[in-house]
């Protein structure tokens, strides 16, 4: 049976703050066939220092003079803000998802109900928070931009001495650049981790366009999760990097191709295949008129379509015997 990749349209911030434009996200991740539709879950004054400086991506996409507290701050989603998108979400038939940022955050989304719990990659350090999540024994996604392989193996065994079984642990590859230059994916990454860790893997794409999130589905990831935006045109950290609308609908489209193509791996003649057999293949025939009693020669045969009579593999067998009767130039034997 295929296995169907679980996309995450990231809305994320790209709401900017306004909650309309929040269910607008909604609207379009449901369009497009998603399965969830995630965004994320902070307080700024939890997350950041009053002096921590912008990410160079954010610097160059929203006001330079503003801080990361202060952009952040506006960004913030209400606790009545997550209820209404969650009951939006349901309206559209969509799942909400929400990543928390903090252990306070965490809590404010299992206490909506949220049953499973994504890491960002810049919390794969985090050691409370690791053990926090890991004590509540659910699903987990976790994200590796930035990360090294003992990083990840790290985060891994305190989420399972906390609790988390490695068969409820998604590994993702990330890069964290936005967007990611393509010199730096490094997709074969995800495939060392699935082997290293033994855990289900996916990808959290960064880059531009959609091939690499459908690349990486080829290869194997269980989850794929893609920023998306209503226009990127809009001030605010992500935009940029996010895909449009109808760049989302193409990728799942894409993703959900290739779940098809993928199939089960047994090499056999497909259905569609069987009308083409005959026209396609060979027979052995006739080089020249035969007559009965001719000994058959490579001189005397040779192959050509239709595949209606005697394989072209029993070759050997043929050249050497007797025709049994007269044979038409062209004839298949």
């Amino acid at each position: 049976m295929t296995q169907r990749t679980l996309i995450i349209a990231e809305a994320g911030v790209n709401h900017n703050g306004d909650l309309d434009m929040a269910k607008k996200l909604i609207d379009i991740a449901a369009e497009t066939g998603a399965d969830l539709v995630k965004f994320q879950t902070f307080c700024a004054d939890r997350l950041v220092t009053h002096a921590a400086k912008k990410a160079d991506y954010q610097t160059k996409t929203t006001d330079g003079n503003e801080s990361q507290h202060n952009m952040l701050r506006r960004l913030e989603l209400t606790h009545e803000m997550h209820k209404e998108l969650i009951a939006h979400c349901a309206s559209r038939n969509i799942g909400f998802f929400s990543t928390g940022f903090d252990i306070e955050s965490v809590d404010l989304l299992v206490s909506l109900g949220q049953d499973h719990f994504k890491i960002p990659s810049g919390e794969i350090t985090n050691l409370p928070y690791l053990r926090h999540i890991g004590r509540l024994c659910k699903p987990v996604i976790l994200s590796t931009g930035m990360a090294t392989l003992g990083d990840i193996e790290a985060a891994i065994d305190v989420l399972e001495d906390a609790g988390t079984s490695r068969d409820n642990m998604t590994v993702l590859h990330c890069t964290t650049e936005y967007p990611t230059p393509m010199a730096e994916v490094n997709l074969r990454a995800m495939q060392i981790m699935h082997s290293a860790f033994g855990v289900a893997v996916g990808y959290s794409d960064h880059t531009q366009g959609i091939e690499v999130a459908i690349a990486a589905v080829a290869l194997g990831a269980t989850v794929i999760e893609k920023h998306f935006t209503l226009d990127r045109n809009l001030s605010g950290p992500d935009h940029k990097a996010s895909l449009v609308p109808h760049e989302l609908k193409a990728m799942v489209t894409a993703i959900r191709n290739i779940e098809i193509a993928l199939g089960d791996g047994i090499k056999r003649l497909t259905p569609s295949e069987v009308k083409n057999k005959p026209v396609a293949r060979k027979s052995i025939v006739a080089a020249v008129s035969i007559r009965r009693g001719e000994i058959f020669t490579v001189d005397n045969l040779t192959t050509k379509r239709p595949e209606t009579g005697i394989s072209p593999m029993k070759w050997d067998e043929v050249i050497g015997q007797v025709a049994l009767r007269n044979y038409n130039k062209d004839e298949v034997l």
